[in-house]
């Protein structure tokens, strides 16, 4: 008995140890190329970690704020900044948890990422901006105007998450999914799981994109930025699994008095649904398509997206 209990655990020492060698391999191999390396990188010393943001052009100030899902960062406007300088000064950070900037064990909530939003805004840029978010960070943009109106100008939602599921809270099922991930070893191979560059490259082409045709180098800059900064890149990612960054912003939305406009992919199933919703609550938001994208018009179609926000800002 004794012995099959040692070989029992001399087994399990030597899976959980190949999984741990597994995942250095998978970290190492995922930010080989450095995509998001950027000679235009700053960072923005925050209560709880650097911020690392980019600072493009002259005018009117604007901050790009990107997605929330595993694998987002500023890279998902990297075909609008440039143009967008030419009119303005632009910022594109990357969120506490994602991209380069600092990735620390703790739960990211909706509320710290609008208090390190409007601190960035004050600290960093200085006066009033206007802002973009994108996706699950449409929340941060409304909340971030609902708390501090004087640090926000116009406010401009890429395909903004459903209503219904902002306002879905952590339950036991999510508390314990968020746990799982954190564990060490394990929980990091079923984030790798789930963020490797296949994985992606099946999100973009069934979900985010209208296009089966993917640049290979969106998937592996998804790829790299999930894995950066070795197994804290899952912290965000249980966060977000546990639906610890999800809030109601309904009645922001109801008080809030600045200029909402919404951008749409043409192709999104679910534009026009979500759309009702946020006029129900705000009728003075003002929506416009964009044709032949889905769920990341930035990167399928900028051209478009360019001309809708030249209009819009």
């Amino acid at each position: 008995m004794g012995k099959k209990i040692n070989t029992a655990i001399a087994l399990s020492g030597i899976a959980i140890f190949s999984l741990h060698i597994y995942n250095k391999i998978q970290f190492t191999l995922s930010t080989a190329k450095g995509l998001l390396n950027n000679s235009d990188n700053q960072y923005y010393e925050w209560r709880f970690g650097k911020i690392r943001y980019i600072k493009k052009g002259t005018g009117s100030p604007l901050l790009l704020i990107h997605n929330l899902t595993p694998g987002s960062c500023s890279y998902e406007y990297k075909f609008l900044i440039d143009s967008l300088s030419k009119n303005h000064e632009v910022y594109a950070f990357d969120l506490l948890g994602y991209g380069l900037s600092d990735k620390p064990n703790i739960t990211y909530t909706n509320y710290l990422f609008v208090q390190s939003t409007i601190d960035f805004i004050k600290k960093v840029i200085g006066r009033k901006c206007s802002v973009i978010a994108s996706g699950d960070s449409a929340s941060i943009a409304v909340m971030a105007a609902h708390n501090d109106g004087e640090v926000i100008d116009k406010i401009c939602l890429i395909n903004p998450q459903n209503l219904n599921q902002l306002s879905q809270i952590p339950r036991k099922r999510s508390r314990l999914l968020k746990f799982i991930i954190e564990t060490p070893v394990i929980g990091t191979f079923l984030y790798h799981l789930q963020t490797s560059e296949k994985k992606f490259v099946s999100k973009l082409k069934s979900s985010y994109f209208n296009s089966s045709l993917i640049r290979p180098e969106l998937s592996e800059a998804f790829c790299e930025d999930s894995h950066h900064s070795d197994h804290n890149a899952k912290f965000s990612f249980a966060s977000y699994m546990g639906r610890f960054m999800n809030t109601n912003i309904v009645h922001a939305l109801k008080e809030i008095d600045h200029s909402i406009y919404l951008l749409y992919g043409k192709e999104n199933t679910d534009y026009a649904k979500v759309a009702e919703s946020y006029l129900s609550f705000n009728p003075s938001i003002e929506c416009f398509s964009v044709s032949d994208s889905s769920v990341l018009p930035q990167l399928e179609n900028p051209g478009e997206v360019l001309d809708q926000l030249n209009i819009i800002l």
